[in-house]
């Protein structure tokens, strides 16, 4: 499987109504580091009723950047 094909597997996991699979998928995109990630990351962290997920997104999504601009995490 292609990595953009594992990223898309991950975003589409985040629509789960289980908070624990939406947990998974968060951290799974944070190891892949793909920036096409950032806004669905974001929507979440706006958006997502579970605090823990949310907690979640943000971090990732803050890995991810600072990934992409070759800044240590």
């Amino acid at each position: 499987m292609s990595d953009k094909r594992v990223v898309s597997y991950h975003m589409k996991r985040l629509e789960d109504k289980n908070a624990e699979v939406r947990l998974k998928a968060i951290r799974e995109l944070a190891l892949l580091g793909d920036s096409s990630a950032l806004d669905k990351l974001q929507e979440i962290f706006s958006n997502d009723p579970n605090p823990d997920v949310r907690k979640a997104a943000q971090e990732a999504g803050r890995t991810i950047f600072l990934r992409q601009h070759g800044e240590e995490v």
